[in-house]
Parts: structure tokens; C-alpha cells; sequence
């Protein structure tokens, strides 16, 4: 087993929402990808979880992967860019010259780097015209520098069973606890780690709606899930700003 110690960077997808443990707390693909090393390297196995809901970007840069490379651990996970791109404000030219000296610089010390590129969830959020460019260009970059630095890429965008509305929480925006499982299996394959076979199992299409039943689901969705969201961003508030991250330490996995 390679790999002894792991540190996952980023936002909510990283962070695991929305796939809850019996507390509350979010557990997702990354816990479940680390607790599935640690059964392979066995209880010399460490893991830290930086990530936290909300983060552009630069704020994950500026305080993410300094600590993660100051741990030297021998596998970091980098998922960044999702929240930027749905701001006014986005700026690709910046971002993707960036992103490049970031991988570059958690491979510097000799970590192996997993990148993403992420799968297509705009299918059934508003704003498809203006995002989905901007989140092509991004899986473009992701892959290119995965390419330039021996990164490891997870394709998420090329597997089409992610536009299964299953696979999303009922905001439409995070994964459900089904799609947390597939990115782990995903992740450990790309690894060449076996997972539970379970994990790339997929949930049975739902029927289709009447469209009336269609219309009041997106209306629900609207005012529990858009409306906050605006209402955020009008205010300059983030979902993230009273949360820190729930592994700020490389630490053992405790069952």
C-alpha cells in the first residue's frame, strides 16, 4: 500500500454534504475513500479533511493547501472552482492559470494529487446557457493539468449515470449519499484500490413527473434552496462561514 497518509482539500463536495451520518455531520466520498485505504495500510493510516461548504477558490487556495502541503502526506486530493463558476464575477483566464501553479505545488513534495473534473449538474439547475461554458472550460484545465504534473484525473463528467437525478441531494446542487458512494468507487478505481461493488451501483431512474407535479417540485426547490442562495450572495454571506473543517489534523480513521 503506497499511500499512508491522505488529505482532502476543497468545498462542499468535498466536505460531503449531502451525505449525513447519524449525527448530522457529513461523511461523503472522501471519508469513505479513506477509511477504505486505511483497511489496506492498516492502523498506521492517517487522513485529514479541510474542506468546508461554500469555498471560492482562492479561499481554498489561500487556506487549504498551504496546510496540506506543510503535512506531507503521500496522496491530496484538489476539488476547487465549482462555486466560482456560478458568480458574476467568474474569471476563467485567471482561475485556470492558477490552478495549474496550485497542482503544481502540491506535487512538489512528492504527493501523489487526485483532480476531478466535475460531472454535469447543471442539467436541472437554471443558468445552463451562462454555467455549463464555464464548467467545461474548468474540466478542460483540470485535464490538461492533470496531464502537465502526473496527476491522477477523475472523470466524473464522462460518466453519464450522474445525470441521474438519484445521484443528487433534493437541492439539486450536492451529491446524495448514492453519489458520494460511485465518486468514492470511482476514486478507488482510479487509485487501483478495489471498493464495494455496491458503491457503483446505480438507483433506478425516478418515473417522470406530470408536469404539474414538475412545476410545484420546482417552485418547492425554488423557495427552499434558490431563493437562500441568492439571498446569500446579495448579502456577501457564505453557506461556509461559521463551519471549519471536521479533520483539520491528519489523524487515525476510529471506527
Amino acid at each position: 500500500m503506497r499511500w499512508r497518509s491522505f488529505v482532502a482539500v476543497g468545498d462542499s463536495f468535498t466536505e460531503g454534504m449531502d451525505d449525513a451520518y447519524p449525527d448530522g455531520t457529513f461523511r461523503g466520498w472522501a471519508d469513505l475513500v479513506a477509511t477504505r485505504l486505511a483497511a489496506e495500510a492498516g492502523p498506521d493510516f492517517r487522513y485529514a479533511n479541510l474542506a468546508i461548504r461554500g469555498r471560492l477558490f482562492p479561499g481554498v487556495v489561500a487556506e487549504q493547501v498551504p496546510a496540506a502541503v506543510a503535512m506531507k502526506p503521500d496522496l491530496i486530493s484538489f476539488a476547487a472552482g465549482g462555486n466560482d463558476v456560478l458568480r458574476r464575477t467568474f474569471d476563467p483566464d485567471t482561475l485556470v492559470a492558477r490552478f495549474d501553479e496550485v497542482v503544481r505545488q502540491l506535487r512538489s513534495g512528492g504527493a501523489d494529487v487526485l483532480l476531478f473534473r466535475f460531472a454535469d449538474v447543471m442539467a436541472r439547475l437554471p443558468g445552463q446557457r451562462l454555467v455549463a461554458p464555464r464548467v467545461e472550460l474548468l474540466n478542460q484545465a483540470v485535464g490538461e493539468t492533470a496531464e502537465r504534473h502526473g496527476a491522477i484525473m477523475v472523470d466524473l463528467y464522462a460518466d453519464d449515470t450522474f445525470l441521474n437525478p438519484m445521484l443528487w441531494s433534493t437541492d439539486r446542487l450536492h451529491l446524495s449519499p448514492a453519489g458520494h458512494r460511485r465518486v468514492a468507487g470511482q476514486v478507488l478505481t482510479a487509485l487501483g484500490v478495489g471498493c464495494d461493488e455496491e458503491w457503483l451501483l446505480v438507483p433506478p431512474h425516478p418515473a417522470p413527473s406530470p408536469w404539474l407535479a414538475a412545476r410545484a417540485a420546482d417552485l418547492r426547490w425554488a423557495g427552499q434552496h434558490l431563493a437562500p442562495w441568492i439571498k446569500r450572495r446579495l448579502t456577501g454571506r457564505s453557506s461556509g462561514d461559521t463551519v471549519t473543517a471536521k479533520r483539520p489534523l491528519l489523524g487515525p480513521i476510529v471506527d
